[in-house]
C-alpha cells in the first residue's frame, strides 16, 4: 500500500470520528435541552403552592438556563473544544457586545434590579405612563403586559426603572376618590349626608376604613366636593361604576343640582347697558 491510499485511509477515518463526535455532541444537546425544558417545569410546579408566580417562573427560568449552559458546554468539549479558550472568547464576545449594545446592556441590568427589588409580580396590574395592564412575564430585558383591550404591550426594563410606576394590586383593598360638583346654592350637609347613605346602601364598599367626604375648595361654578370611598380590589371597576350611577339618580330625586360652567358678561359701570333686541316670530 502506497502513500497515497494510507493518507487517504488516515483523512476517512478523522472524518469518521468527526462525524460521530458531532453526533455524540448533538445527543448532548437534544438531550440537555429536553432535561432543561422537563426540570424547569416540574420544579415550578412543584414550587407554586409555596412561592408566587412570579418566583416560580424565575426558578424555572434559572434552571432551564444552568442546566442548558452545562450540556452545551459538554456537547463543545465533545467537539474538541478547550474550555479555557472558550471562556476567554466568551468573555472577548460580551465586552464587544456590550459596547456594540449599550441599550441591551442597560435593559438587562434593570432587569436585574426589577427581579431583586419585585415591586411587581406576574398577575399584577400595573400603570406606567398611560399605559394600564397586567403583567404577563419579567425578562432581564423587557416586561410584557396585556392591557384591559386585550392588546399585547412590551416595555424595556430601563423605561420601567426611569419611571414612575403604579401597582394597583399590590394591596387587598383599594379607595375610590370621586370629586364632585355642586351648586352654590345647595346645603353641603345635607349633599354630605347623601353621600355617605349611597356608600352605606351599597355593599361593595367597606365600612372600614369608613367613606370621606372632603371640602375641596370653591370653584369656578361649583363647591368641589371629593368622595372617598374603600373596596376590595377585585370590585374596584364594579364599585366605580354602580356608586357613580347611584350618585346621579340621588341627585335627581333630591333635585340637587350638578352645574355645568357659566359665564357673566360685564359691560363695566361708565359704558352703556348691553343693547337686547326681541325678535318677534313670523
Amino acid at each position: 500500500m502506497d502513500t497515497t491510499e494510507v493518507g487517504f485511509d488516515i483523512n476517512q477515518i478523522l472524518t469518521l470520528e468527526f462525524a460521530l463526535d458531532f453526533l455524540r455532541a448533538l445527543g448532548i444537546l437534544i438531550i440537555g435541552f429536553l432535561l432543561a425544558k422537563f426540570a424547569g417545569l416540574a420544579l415550578r410546579r412543584l414550587v407554586q403552592g409555596r412561592a408566587s408566580p412570579h418566583q416560580a417562573m424565575l426558578i424555572q427560568r434559572g434552571v432551564y438556563y444552568l442546566l442548558l449552559s452545562v450540556f452545551v458546554v459538554t456537547a463543545l468539549i465533545q467537539l474538541g473544544f478547550n474550555l479555557g479558550v472558550l471562556l476567554g472568547a466568551a468573555g472577548v464576545l460580551t465586552i464587544a457586545i456590550g459596547f456594540a449594545a449599550q441599550t441591551s446592556m442597560s435593559n438587562l441590568i434593570s432587569g436585574l434590579f426589577l427581579i431583586g427589588e419585585q415591586p411587581f409580580e406576574v398577575g399584577d396590574l400595573i400603570k406606567v405612563g398611560e399605559t394600564v395592564g397586567e403583567v404577563l412575564s419579567v425578562d432581564l430585558l423587557s416586561i410584557k403586559l396585556r392591557k384591559f383591550d386585550n392588546t399585547y404591550v412590551r416595555i424595556p426594563n430601563e423605561t420601567l426603572l426611569n419611571s414612575e410606576v403604579d401597582t394597583l394590586t399590590k394591596f387587598p383593598i383599594r379607595r375610590i376618590d370621586l370629586q364632585i360638583g355642586i351648586a352654590y346654592k345647595e346645603d353641603v350637609a345635607k349633599v354630605r349626608q347623601v353621600l355617605l347613605e349611597i356608600a352605606d346602601k351599597n355593599p361593595l364598599c367597606l365600612a372600614e376604613p369608613e367613606p370621606l367626604i372632603i371640602f375641596q375648595g370653591f370653584g369656578e361654578s361649583s363647591i368641589d366636593l371629593q368622595c372617598s370611598v374603600w373596596v376590595r380590589r377585585d370590585e374596584y371597576l364594579t364599585l366605580k361604576n354602580e356608586i357613580q350611577m347611584d350618585i346621579k339618580e340621588a341627585f335627581d330625586q333630591q333635585n340637587i343640582e350638578i352645574p355645568f360652567p357659566h359665564r357673566t358678561l360685564y359691560a363695566g359701570s361708565v359704558t352703556d347697558p348691553l343693547p337686547v333686541n326681541i325678535v318677534s316670530k313670523l
